[in-house]
């Protein structure tokens, strides 16, 4: 690691390192967490589980996935980054390698519910943020992005063929190339992602020459480190617009496109294949938008870009159940919109949040926010999944979920606002 530090001076900060590996991990996550969206129309056909018990299952995981942040933030902040994600990296690949013996819908529940759920959310988006947060001084809203399109990535290279091998092999070999790509990872995070700068001798990315390095380790408990940022956290408005917004983002993306949209597919006749190449589609596209976001993030003024990403992804939530019925470019139109737009929310989510909370407290508080979008994921996936059980069709949901982007697209308008003082009397 040392080694690899000094080879990089003089060509680039190592801080680009440490971004490579955490957006292999996050790639790695990505894809752990598509791979339920191909295996749901399967598993209903052999083994005969409703959708709703499906959804109940990725419903668990998608809680579970934004609750375990602000604890996965604190635990990195006791432990370490490298001890924590290693642990959550080593559960995974062993439980989605489990999960090929699946016989029972609890199995489901306990293994891409609860174990996959808590793994992933070790792996994630507060994992990106923690090491944007320690590694960089400048520059901090175009590495966040970059992490974001990770998800993006994932898609893009995971769900075409995760579609392929179910289309001809079923769905047990899909799950045991999902946990070797776990268990390959695990030797490139302990060889190549320091703790913090200062352990090769670096300070962060455009820090002064002359600035201490930063050794600190916190020795309290990560479960009162969590509550504390909570309970300072909830007595700021700027935390609950973060909080919802973000809750909004989770039910629009993972919890309903990222969860049913195969399978919305399949109800007008569209093969999975089709239906993931699509999802890849927007992932590819996603790529390029996350990443400019966070140029954007570093540039632009952030509620303004918020504003702008749920008005616009909300446009294209209303106008999906009728790409459908337009025969050529009514999906695609759908997929260059929304695709462009689908995790763009998260460097300027970050980047307000360091600014309320200043960087020593935003990766646990920014945890706390992950768990409002992964609460809207999982409200999602499972409203998803039971309208489209009472009604046939997901149309109603997806007019839904149109609408809560609207109102999201207002609300951020008001985060970290400064309010202009009035004029003394003289």
């Amino acid at each position: 690691m040392q080694a690899m530090a000094n080879w990089t001076k003089g060509r680039f900060h190592y801080a680009w390192v440490a971004v490579g590996v955490t957006f292999l991990i996050m790639l790695i996550t990505a894809g752990t967490r598509a791979t339920p969206s191909v295996m749901m129309v399967p598993l209903e056909r052999e083994l005969g589980w409703s959708r709703q018990a499906i959804s109940s299952a990725l419903s668990l995981n998608l809680a579970l996935f934004g609750l375990m942040g602000p604890f996965a933030a604190a635990a990195m902040q006791r432990f370490g980054i490298r001890r924590t994600v290693m642990s959550a990296l080593a559960v995974l690949a062993v439980g989605v390698g489990l999960s090929s013996m699946m016989r029972h819908s609890w199995q489901m529940v306990l293994i891409w519910g609860l174990l996959v759920g808590c793994a992933t959310g070790v792996t994630a988006m507060t994992l990106g943020a923690t090491v944007v947060s320690r590694w960089f001084s400048q520059r901090r809203g175009l590495a966040m992005g970059i992490l974001t399109a990770s998800s993006a990535t994932g898609q893009l290279l995971f769900l075409p063929l995760q579609a392929a091998i179910v289309e001809r092999f079923g769905w047990r070999p899909v799950v045991l190339v999902v946990a070797v790509a776990a268990a390959v990872i695990l030797p490139i995070l302990y060889l190549f992602l320091p703790e913090r700068p200062a352990d090769v001798g670096l300070r962060q990315l455009g820090e002064a020459d002359d600035a201490p390095l930063a050794t600190s380790q916190v020795h309290r408990n990560p479960i009162e480190i969590a509550f504390d940022a909570l309970r300072k956290a909830v007595r700021e408005r700027d935390f609950w617009l973060l909080f919802f917004s973000f809750f909004v983002c989770g039910a629009s993306t993972n919890g309903y496109i990222g969860t049913h949209f195969i399978a919305m597919c399949g109800d007008y006749g569209l093969s999975a294949v089709k239906g993931a190449s699509i999802l890849a589609t927007m992932g590819a596209l996603d790529l390029i938008g996350t990443t400019s976001s966070g140029w954007l993030s570093d540039r632009f003024n952030n509620r303004a870009l918020l504003f702008w990403y749920y008005g616009l992804r909300g446009v294209a939530l209303i106008y999906l159940p009728y790409a459908f019925g337009i025969s050529y470019f009514g999906l695609p139109i759908f997929a260059l919109f929304y695709g462009l737009d689908w995790v763009a929310t998260v460097p300027p989510t970050v980047r307000l949040t360091n600014d309320v909370f200043g960087s020593k407290d935003a990766p646990v508080v920014f945890g706390w926010v992950v768990a409002g979008h992964q609460l809207g994921a999982a409200f999602a996936a499972l409203g998803g999944g039971l309208i489209r059980n009472s009604l046939g069709s997901y149309t109603v949901a997806t007019q839904i979920s149109g609408v809560l982007c609207v109102v999201a697209a207002v609300m951020v308008l008001r985060i970290h606002r400064r309010v202009a003082q009035p004029a003394m009397a003289a």
